[in-house]
């Protein structure tokens, strides 16, 4: 029970990465407020409490400063403290450098990257309070490796495996740890799988020199390591879960 008596809040929690992560903490003992724009959340927390977790919902639109202050108030004021801060929430986002609208682009960013910066913003003092605490966002194999057609969305998470770096100096000194995790491809419905056709979807296989595509709970289960004590000497890394895919 790594994270017994601890206190976790995981955005885009309602399915996904978000929603393995949220299980995956409270499995080993965390106190978990999953948050979500999507009402399903409410759903996945009350599935939670039925198996005797401490889970509660609320809805939040990451890109908006206020939500996500008021996400660590919440967390605070039910459990008195907040322990790991899971900045996962995002969206997918394709777009051409020279045909991508600039609405396109600054919603993308809005949510991927402003996201984040939002979360770890508010999650710091809370987490000084409580004596050090580990701050994990979900980036991707595309802000390490240049993919065509995905402008905004490697953009943004690019600058998040950069600014996961520098967040994590800045921390430091307070008992803080900050890490982000870069998924490969992803068995989800965020990653349009279920519209490739079985061909396509052997090819994207086998890009992959472990023979299969990565699931939500392989990501969640990198994510419950580096929020827990036995990533206590790791900070400002990218953990890479992608199969073996930015190996070649």
């Amino acid at each position: 029970m790594r994270f017994d008596n601890r206190v976790a809040i995981v955005t885009g929690a309602a399915s996904g990465i978000g929603l393995a992560s949220a299980r995956q903490l409270a499995s080993e003992g965390a106190k978990v407020l999953l948050a979500d724009r999507s009402p399903q959340g409410e759903q996945a927390a009350a599935e939670l409490r039925a198996q005797g977790h401490d889970a509660r919902f609320m809805a939040a639109d990451v890109s908006d400063e206020l939500q996500v202050a008021a996400l660590v108030e919440v967390a605070v004021a039910a459990w008195g403290r907040l322990d790991v801060m899971v900045a996962n929430a995002g969206i997918s986002g394709r777009g051409v450098t020279d045909k991508t609208a600039l609405s396109d682009w600054e919603r993308v960013l809005a949510v991927n990257l402003t996201g984040v910066f939002l979360c770890a913003k508010h999650a710091i003092p809370a987490m000084r309070k409580s004596g050090g605490g580990a701050i994990i966002s979900t980036a991707s194999i595309v802000g390490l490796v240049g993919v065509a057609g995905a402008l905004p969305y490697s953009a943004a998470k690019g600058a998040v495996v950069n600014m996961t770096r520098t967040m994590a100096l800045d921390c430091a000194g307070d008992g803080i740890r900050v890490n982000t995790v870069c998924p490969g491809f992803i068995d989800a419905a965020m990653e349009g799988l279920a519209d490739r056709n079985q061909e396509q979807a052997a090819r994207l296989v086998a890009l992959h020199p472990l023979g299969r595509l990565g699931t939500a709970q392989d990501v969640a289960k990198a994510i419950a390591f580096l929020g827990s004590d036995d990533a206590s000497f790791i900070t400002g890394t990218s953990l890479v879960v992608d199969g073996g895919y930015t190996a070649r």
